[in-house]
């Protein structure tokens, strides 16, 4: 069985995020999409709550499972016998960042792959940061995100959904 990781925060998770699952989802056999615990970023949404967004944007998708972890990428990898890590890549200034931590992944277990999705292009500009600011700001949002996002978020930010 050839399993793949996808790890990301998803905090909040967007049809960008989606567009990689279901790509994903496509190439193998199983998808585990790995909610990161990041100390260093402050979160909107717990840890608990992404993977439940997660998991209902999901829930059509057969062959994925998500869950959460700590501790090195490559460390869950081994424990969940992935053969891969996908990411997503909306545009080169992604690139840099995610070759780094490939080359560092690769360093640390050489036998676990990265491969790099893109999006389809409506989505290439859509940034969980970027989804964030606008729900903020009261604006509409469900263009970017699944329907239980765009009410999280609605509910986080005490706006109308639009």
């Amino acid at each position: 069985m050839l399993r793949a990781l996808y790890p990301g925060s998803f905090d909040p998770i967007t049809n960008g995020h989606l567009d990689v699952v279901a790509r994903a989802a496509r190439l193998f056999d199983e998808v585990i999409v790995a909610v990161a615990h990041n100390d260093s970023k402050q979160a909107l949404f717990s840890i608990e709550e992404r993977v439940e967004l997660l998991r209902e944007s999901t829930a059509h998708l057969k062959n994925v499972q998500v869950t959460s972890f700590e501790g090195l990428l490559v460390d869950f990898a081994r424990a969940q016998q992935a053969r891969a890590v996908i990411r997503g890549l909306r545009a080169v200034s992604d690139f840099e960042f995610e070759f780094q931590m490939a080359l560092m992944n690769r360093s640390l277990e050489p036998e676990l792959e990265a491969l790099f999705l893109m999006p389809c292009e409506e989505y290439s500009y859509i940034s969980s940061r970027m989804v964030k600011e606008v729900a903020r700001l009261g604006g509409a949002v469900s263009r970017f995100v699944p329907e239980c996002v765009e009410a999280a978020l609605s509910a986080r930010f005490g706006t109308k959904s639009h």
